[in-house]
């Protein structure tokens, strides 16, 4: 779970590129953070891995309160959560299985069980037969979806991605948007910073909107859809309820009305045969 509450962030010039913004990501969600640049968006996402601080509010991410967090605690919390730069951040001089085996190397994993893990991932996004070539001999979405793999090797339970369509035409980036669907499947929480409002108008899921660094739209936050949709839940209920307890009301105050009626009819027929019996016996 991640939450920012009441977080801000005012840069050295003075400027606020971030005011009182507060969300909640569930664990397992696609989150898109959408809005013009400028906005405050890769603000939250370089916050979120603690590349930087807010200057007020706080952000607890899985029960880790970044800011609080010791500076020597701050690689474990990265290794959880993986990320595709806006500028992909790929070494030039390197081969994409180098690239991608790099945070694993830096962790200290052994050479053959790096190499298998490294497989593993890139042929989960599909790029496998591209491993020992170098970025540049890539097409855009290859070295996009090389960018994927390395943000995935240590398996993080959050993916950030900066732009991840941006530079990609239309084909490659849908591509791209269902490449991350499916890791989302499979429990990985995501955030994705787009400009691209046709991807996010197709995807229904959440879509949480900055303006000049504010929150101005928050759509599709599943506790919040759960909680409306109980609150309209308990609303229906009450009104079948007090239409039940009207017709029953009804219904008892008829039963009423015609016993009086009845016991009415009763009393003017035991006075006839009284009458009856009297003139009977004056004959």
């Amino acid at each position: 779970m991640i939450v920012l509450e009441n977080v801000s962030k005012r840069f050295g010039t003075g400027v606020f590129g971030l005011t009182d913004v507060t969300f909640t990501v569930e664990k397992g969600e696609f989150a898109f953070l959408v809005g013009p640049t400028g906005s405050g968006k890769t603000t939250i996402l370089r916050m979120l891995i603690r590349e930087s601080m807010p200057t007020q509010g706080s952000i607890v991410i899985n029960n880790w309160d970044i800011v609080k967090l010791p500076g020597n605690k701050v690689p474990e919390l990265r290794k959880r959560i993986g990320v595709i730069f806006q500028d992909l951040k790929l070494l030039p001089d390197r081969t994409i299985i180098e690239n991608v085996s790099l945070p694993l190397e830096l962790s200290g994993v052994k050479s053959k069980d790096a190499l298998k893990r490294v497989e593993e991932v890139l042929d989960q996004v599909g790029i496998l037969e591209h491993s020992n070539k170098f970025p540049v001999q890539l097409s855009g979405g290859e070295r996009q979806r090389a960018a994927i793999a390395r943000a995935l090797i240590l398996s993080p339970e959050i993916l950030l991605a900066d732009e991840p369509t941006g530079d990609l035409d239309d084909a490659t980036a849908w591509e791209i948007v269902d490449l991350l669907k499916e890791i989302n499947l499979s429990g990985t929480t995501i955030i994705m910073a787009t400009h691209n409002i046709e991807i996010v108008k197709k995807i229904n899921t959440r879509v949480i909107e900055l303006n000049k660094g504010a929150l101005v739209n928050d759509k599709g936050h599943k506790k919040k859809e759960e909680k409306k949709e109980h609150q309209e839940e308990k609303n229906e209920a009450k009104s079948k309820e007090k239409e039940s307890s009207t017709v029953k009301a009804s219904e008892e105050q008829g039963g009423k009305e015609e016993k009086v009626s009845s016991a009415q009819s009763s009393g003017e027929s035991k006075k006839d045969i009284t009458d009856d019996f009297e003139e009977a016996l004056k004959e």
